[in-house]
């Protein structure tokens, strides 16, 4: 009985994409999403860049593509830990690793630091923001049933994600992503 669990339950995990993150060390270790999730075995904690797995998908704010479902992630999604208030100092030590860079469209953070705020996510909500829109929907819950407030990014997003998830490529996207735009402007 344990044996076909265990097995399941590896079957599951050698299914799920794998999430890497580079930890800049720059935020409070008992609220860190990134760390949090590295404890459960979940995402693979790297404190030197170099050790990120080439040909990744590499969430990044300044990328000129959007994620999509066309993206190829077989090699894994890697996403920076660090402070909103280090992003444009720390991402170009980032910028010349060979991973395909994509930026995540419009979404609204659900975390307690930048809830609300467009586009402020924590490592968990990129994870789960990628995972969404690739039609990982499964592993987008496991990975934020981990925080209290976690599904409420979910509940928070519905509608853009679920539009996000069925586009056909990185314009459509963009496209979708103009919709919540004129709206956030017009509030």
């Amino acid at each position: 009985m344990v044996d076909k669990y265990n097995n399941k339950l590896q079957h599951q995990l050698t299914i799920m994409l794998p999430l890497h993150f580079y930890h800049a060390n720059q935020c409070d270790p008992k609220k860190c999403t990134g760390k949090k999730l590295a404890r459960f075995d979940l995402a693979k904690l790297h404190k030197n860049p170099r050790t990120l797995p080439r040909q990744a998908v590499f969430l990044d704010p300044f990328a000129e593509q959007a994620l999509s479902p066309a993206d190829n992630t077989k090699n894994g999604i890697v996403v920076l830990d660090c402070s909103w208030v280090e992003v444009e100092r720390v991402f170009p030590i980032l910028q010349k690793l060979m991973m395909r860079h994509r930026a995540l469209p419009f979404l609204l953070a659900a975390n307690a630091v930048n809830f609300g705020k467009p586009f402020k996510l924590s490592t968990v909500e990129a994870f789960a923001a990628a995972l969404y829109i690739l039609g990982e929907k499964e592993q987008a819950a496991l990975i934020l049933n981990k925080f209290k407030w976690g599904p409420i990014f979910i509940e928070l997003n519905l509608e853009p994600l679920e539009r996000y998830s069925e586009a056909k490529d990185s314009t459509e996207v963009v496209k979708i992503q103009s919709d919540y735009l004129v709206d956030d402007i017009q509030e």
